[in-house]
């Protein structure tokens, strides 16, 4: 498969871009929210907005009401999202939620889908139990209740947690926290009674929560896909959600060396644009290069997993762990290269330094994905 966007693809990178530049921008999203406090920390009109150009339901099937694209598709939104560093629930919700959603029976997605697709719902996903991302411990318990079940326990860093409608949560049904089987997910609507947010503003501003369950009262029918057989559905979404945060990633780096490269076209020094200095031109080749790459094998991710290929897991932490260099690499040269002035809130740049740093921890750090691709490896 070509490592580059079909006719259909480019059309939608084109719509994209020119949609999140105009609409996303930081001013007028990021910085916006941010210096309001806002609790939800991005715009719920931004979001609608998303629903009209069809963004919101891009994975959801044709049947569902969706347009039935796929990862590569929702890749090229999340890039332009990371780009812009526009603040929005569209990894959560329309990669994360709706991935689980597909399991889901057809009452269950008949409740919540057509919200997500109108851009009137947000949905969250609460896996996390600790300060860094382990989904193969899950601790928190759901029993049987009567017809239902009862739900005990915390999440950690829920994104958008409060805010959301809906919670995706994967609880333990049966054996020991360790166990890879007797996982269930289910779907918790925000008043559910027991539930209770602690909100926190992460370092880029956006909002999460810990998220507690105090014997919070679920019916049979918030189960997403089979009781004790959420294991299959959870790593579905969870690929989803790293090849997707991984195209973000990819928007971050060319957001952060963009703008490095812009200033070394402005900035003079010795009488000279600082551009023209060898140095400076060495390191900037050196960060295209790089982030080229990281690009290259997110795309080469969502078409693994669009294509259902058994390397897909294993491509998507490759790309998880790449892009999470490059675009750490990319910051930290966009700061240095800015200089001083690079350390303020005037420039954009260290916006970009922040995203990044909260984006890396998403759903496990370069750390956690290096260890994974020596394990898928076989070693």
């Amino acid at each position: 498969m070509p490592l580059y966007h079909n006719d259909d693809q480019a059309m939608l990178a084109e719509t994209a871009s020119q949609f999140m530049a105009e609409e996303g921008a930081i001013a007028k999203q990021l910085r916006h929210w941010r210096d309001r406090e806002c609790k939800d920390g991005f715009g719920h009109a931004l979001w609608k907005q998303m629903a009209e150009m069809g963004f919101t339901g891009l994975l959801v099937s044709e049947a569902d009401g969706g347009l039935g694209m796929g990862h590569v598709e929702a890749g090229i939104v999340l890039e332009e999202i990371g780009r812009n560093l526009t603040p929005s629930p569209f990894l959560a919700s329309s990669v994360l939620a709706a991935t689980a959603l597909e399991a889901g029976s057809a009452d269950l997605k008949g409740r919540w889908l057509p919200g997500l697709i109108g851009g009137d719902s947000v949905f969250a996903v609460a896996i996390d139990e600790g300060p860094k991302h382990r989904p193969e411990r899950i601790k928190t318990r759901a029993e049987k209740s009567g017809n239902g079940f009862r739900l005990s326990g915390q999440k950690d860093f829920v994104l958008h947690g409060a805010s959301a409608d809906m919670l995706v949560v994967a609880a333990r049904t049966s054996g020991s926290d360790d166990d890879a089987e007797g996982v269930t997910l289910f779907a918790v609507p925000k008043d559910a009674s027991g539930m209770s947010h602690d909100a926190v503003r992460l370092v880029d501003s956006s909002m999460a929560t810990h998220t507690k369950f105090d014997g919070v009262e679920l019916d049979g029918d918030a189960v997403i896909g089979e009781v004790d057989g959420g294991r299959d559905v959870l790593s579905r979404m969870l690929l989803a959600g790293r090849v997707g945060a991984a195209a973000e990633g990819v928007g971050v780096a060319r957001g952060a060396m963009d703008r490095t490269v812009d200033y070394l076209k402005q900035r003079k020094q010795f009488g000279k644009l600082i551009g023209e200095f060898q140095a400076l031109q060495h390191r900037a080749a050196h960060l295209y290069s790089e982030v080229e790459i990281a690009h290259a094998v997110t795309i080469k991710a969502a078409q693994l997993l669009d294509a259902g290929s058994e390397r897909a897991e294993l491509m998507a932490s490759v790309a998880k762990a790449k892009v999470a260099r490059a675009a750490g690499l990319a910051v930290r040269e966009g700061v240095q290269m800015h200089g001083g002035i690079g350390m303020t809130d005037e420039y954009d740049i260290g916006l970009y330094m922040k995203r990044d740093r909260a984006l890396q921890e998403f759903l496990g750090d370069q750390y956690y994905h290096a260890g994974r691709v020596a394990e898928l490896s076989g070693y």
